[in-house]
């Protein structure tokens, strides 16, 4: 095999020496994918395996890069290209486009990561005025020669040329009106022969040019498209959705045609070894006879299923079958397969580890392990938390009252509620504006991405499994149902009308079923997900009535409890929260926001503690405090016994527990006016005055409010001491850890410990009992990450509060931000994703990874966790995993993500230390 010197080309240019740009497909395997693209290195396997696939070759991804980077292809690509046509030519007997005997070709994209009609195909390259006459000849089919005619100008007219797409459909559709016909099948030769006509007259008004006769400049051109293709609007927006890396570049696939289009007995198809949406073993796929590939993956016309396959043609289902089973058993692993039948002749055009539901991922993945094709290890890298958290969404009441108006093809399972829209422009909008949407098209195309993206699910009337539309909802875990054929959507009337006559507007409520393909009129109830009923304790995997998705749950969750280091704890603020959190699996609370204990009556209380004027008020409010505190953690202490418990002193932005300055100087000046006594009011108004700030949330809180206000955190620490006195005389087992917030420098941390400390002394000597509560802190700020190693000096444990932390390091607040401009930074790609959901690695993270190692020079037992929301976000658990951190804690809902993450993250350590 012919190795790539410098696969990384380290300086770019338009001329790159000892580089090689194109590979044979004989050349390349599936593990070439960053250089050949998933397509190409998935071709050369299938080819080095003796399938059936059509000769051809790729351009990499470096020849892509290039281009993208210097504007110009690499100088040496052309007589690369020029060397392997020729080989091409040779083996095929015929030359590219030659008049009486044409070879044609497929230009298509391929980059390492599937991305679905994000970028560009053309096929039927090498066709022109004059090769349609001998193709015709050869091929014995006038009509097929001049519907391959018209498929290249009008994917070369959109693709290559720019030409609106819409102006080739409507001239095909009054070609079939004019026939009287509804299928474009319909038209004969000479019909297709004027439409060509038509399309090249479209072309040249709107690109200024005519279509090329030149096969080569057409080849040329097509590739070129394919890389600029790399960089269309759709392709960014798809790329930052999944979150592909932009500087990865496409490779570019030249594959000699084989044709589905030549009669009745050719056709094209998609199949799946198992079921993407529920991942049951079967015979899965759609199948369309006389037409080219374009057609089954447009939704265009209506597929038959694959089973049927075996009566149209039993032969070809055969051998597609034993390839199926060939493919299934090499990649070990679900596999989507492109295929082409050529007068009897079967062919493979492509096959790529296929997209799968949330579902379908879960069962594929123990149906795997059981069959001996893959270990526990690999099992758990075949799902992600992302996919978990699909699964625990609700779903339909089974038992509501609802009208049914249709059924489709269940293409991706989810229950979706939202209103009728009928183009990606309006999905958008509503969204934007708080509306939750259902996004209905006749069938989906890579422009209406935004629009997808945007809705709670889509509905189509046309397409299979296969769709675009399935194929992408998949991919984003969106619900989505296809082909429902009796629903009539009319996009520019912008309504839908279903059986018996309804009409539903845009605007309208529907609610659909991706896991049954049913429709609704109006809003169906939800009900909890099983897999939630399972984490609850309500639903035993085993029993009787199990479900099967929860038995393939709960394996997954076995085997990476069994692999993680990471322990996963909770952020829970009460009892309630504590249980549930333990029933998801929490090995403890790694979060007490304890000012959430002060809402409702107790607000006052604190309120009353903040204003106070004398030692004297001061006392008494604390006293009021002092037992409702030590009843919350006594509570807290039950639920959570045996289990540690950190518990943050109280944090809240000081305007939380002050009245509003704007309501309480409305109030004052009435009182005046009307000459009303309002002394109480003025003097709250003069205390809110003194202590209002412009910037709250980085004013008098944390720690410093603990240090301005005495008392108020000894109060708080006395109630958890004689809480957890009160809990070992109840024979309990609390393990509480006092958490200091908003630390920035050793010196505040050590006048609390010290106030801390003479506390606890004094709770054990009036109880007889040992406590052992461990002191730490949040760490937050800037300076108390690039100071962590004083700090650690007077803490036992760090807890990095990353929500804060994000917030100063990048100046933002959160608030204001995420509303204001956090959009933008999306669309223009500033952000692949919001720092507020996914650590920002470079910046935030590198503090955490210097505060950890800073801090455990001074104290090697330091323990260190994370408690802002990052602590469930599946990307920053393995983060946390790589520093080093002893466990992440996170809201109750997501508990099962992350030690899903905290598994998956120790087994990709693992494989990476082999490597």
């Amino acid at each position: 095999m012919s190795e790539n010197k410098d696969p990384q080309v380290a300086e770019r240019g338009t001329s790159v020496e000892g580089v090689k740009f194109v590979y044979d497909f004989t050349e390349g395997n599936k593990d070439l994918k960053d250089l050949l693209g998933g397509k190409g290195a998935n071709l050369a396997e299938m080819t080095n395996l003796g399938l059936p696939v059509p000769p051809g070759f790729t351009i990499t991804t470096e020849a892509c890069k290039v281009y993208l980077d210097s504007g110009e292809e690499p100088a040496a690509l052309r007589d690369e290209v020029s060397a392997h046509l020729e080989a091409l030519e040779k083996k095929m007997g015929k030359k590219l486009g030659q008049p009486d005997n044409p070879l044609l070709v497929s230009v298509r994209s391929g980059a390492k990561f599937s991305m679905p009609g994000m970028m560009d195909t053309v096929l039927n390259i090498g066709l022109s005025d004059k090769s349609v006459q001998g193709l015709a000849k050869q091929a014995g089919d006038e009509r097929f020669a001049w519907d391959s005619y018209r498929r290249l100008i009008q994917m070369f007219g959109k693709t290559v040329l720019g030409v609106d797409g819409d102006l080739f459909e409507d001239a095909l559709e009054k070609a079939k009106e004019a026939k009287k016909v509804t299928v474009d099948t319909e038209l004969d030769a000479a019909d297709l022969k004027k439409l060509v006509t038509k399309f090249k007259k479209i072309v040249k008004t709107e690109a200024g040019r005519d279509f090329p006769q030149d096969p080569r400049e057409q080849m040329d051109l097509a590739i070129k498209a394919v890389f600029d293709s790399w960089n269309g609007e759709r392709a960014k927006l798809y790329r930052r959705q999944e979150r592909i890396p932009h500087d990865l570049g496409t490779a570019v696939n030249i594959c000699s045609m084989v044709f589905g289009n030549l009669g009745p007995d050719s056709g094209t198809g998609v199949a799946f070894t198992r079921d993407p949406a529920s991942g049951h073993q079967g015979v899965y796929g759609d199948y369309l006879q006389n037409a080219q590939g374009e057609d089954v993956v447009a939704g265009i016309r209506n597929t038959v299923p694959l089973a049927e396959l075996e009566r149209i043609d039993k032969k070809s289902y055969d051998q597609l079958m034993q390839i199926m089973e060939t493919l299934e058993n090499h990649y070990k692993d679900l596999c989507d397969i492109e295929f082409t039948i050529e007068r009897g002749q079967l062919w493979m055009l492509q096959t790529r580890v296929g997209k799968r539901t949330a579902g379908a991922a879960f069962r594929i993945a123990t149906q795997l392990v059981d069959q001996g094709l893959i270990d526990e290890a690999e099992a758990l890298q075949r799902v992600t938390g992302a996919q978990l958290a699909q699964l625990m969404f609700p779903r339909f009441d089974e038992n509501a009252k609802v009208e049914l108006v249709g059924r489709g093809i269940a293409a991706s399972p989810g229950a979706a509620v939202g209103k009728a829209v009928f183009d990606s422009y309006t999905a958008v909008k509503w969204s934007r504006s708080g509306e939750k949407v259902i996004l209905v098209r006749r069938e989906t195309n890579p422009d209406d991405l935004d629009g997808m993206i945007a809705a709670e699910g889509i509905l189509t009337s046309r397409g299979g499994k296969t769709s675009h539309a399935a194929v992408v909802a998949r991919g984003m875990g969106k619900t989505c149902v296809c082909g429902a054929e009796e629903l009539e959507v009319d996009t520019k009337r912008r309504r839908m009308t279903v059986p018996g006559g309804h009409v539903v507007e845009e605007g309208d409520v529907i609610s659909i079923d991706g896991s049954t393909g049913k429709v609704y009129l109006g809003e169906v109830p939800v009900v909890p997900s099983p897999v939630v009923e399972y984490f609850e304790g309500r639903m035993h995997p085993g029993a009787d009535d199990a479900d099967e998705l929860v038995e393939a749950v709960h394996r997954m969750m076995a085997f990476a409890d069994r692999k993680r280091r990471l322990r996963v704890r909770a952020n829970a603020d009460n009892a309630e929260d504590a249980l549930r959190a333990r029933r998801f699996g929490a090995q403890g609370i790694g979060l007490c926001r304890t000012e959430h204990m002060f809402l409702g009556d107790r607000r006052e209380m604190v309120e009353r503690l903040i204003l106070a004027d004398t030692e004297a008020e001061r006392e008494e409010s604390l006293k009021q405090l002092l037992p409702l505190q030590k009843q919350d953690f006594v509570e807290l202490f039950e639920a959570m016994d045996g289990l540690p418990v950190t518990i943050r002193l109280l944090d809240p932005p000081l305007h939380e527990f002050l009245p509003d300055i704007t309501e309480l100087s409305v109030r004052v000046a009435l009182a005046e006016s009307r000459q009303e006594p309002h002394e109480n009011e003025l003097r709250l108004l003069q205390a809110v005055h003194r202590l209002h700030e412009q910037n709250p949330m980085l004013g008098l809180r944390g720690v410093r409010l603990g240090l301005v206000v005495p008392g108020l955190f000894t109060m708080q620490v006395r109630a958890i001491a004689e809480a957890a006195a009160e809990r070992k005389a109840a024979k309990g087992d609390p393990r509480a850890e006092i958490m200091v917030p908003l630390v920035g420098t050793v010196q505040e941390l050590e006048i609390v410990r010290e106030e801390a400390d003479q506390v606890i002394a004094e709770v054990q000597a009036a109880t007889g009992t040992e406590l052992k509560l461990a002191i730490g802190t949040m760490i937050e700020l800037p300076r108390a990450a690039l100071t962590a190693g004083q700090i650690a000096e007077a803490a036992e444990f760090f807890s990095f509060g990353t929500n804060d932390l994000t917030q100063t390091v990048w100046g933002f607040s959160r608030d204001d931000v995420e509303a204001s401009f956090f959009t933008a930074y999306l669309e223009k790609g500033i952000f692949g994703v919001s720092p507020f959901e996914t650590i920002d690695k470079d910046g935030v993270g590198s503090l955490v990874k210097a505060a950890a190692k800073a801090g455990r020079q001074t104290r090697p037992d330091l323990k260190l966790g994370v408690c802002g929301e990052h602590g469930g976000d599946p990307e920053s658990v393995h983060f946390f995993h790589e520093v080093g951190l002893d466990y992440v804690s996170c809201s109750p809902f997501r508990i099962p993500v992350a030690r899903l993450e905290a598994g998956r993250a120790a087994v990709q350590a693992e494989g990476s230390d082999h490597r």
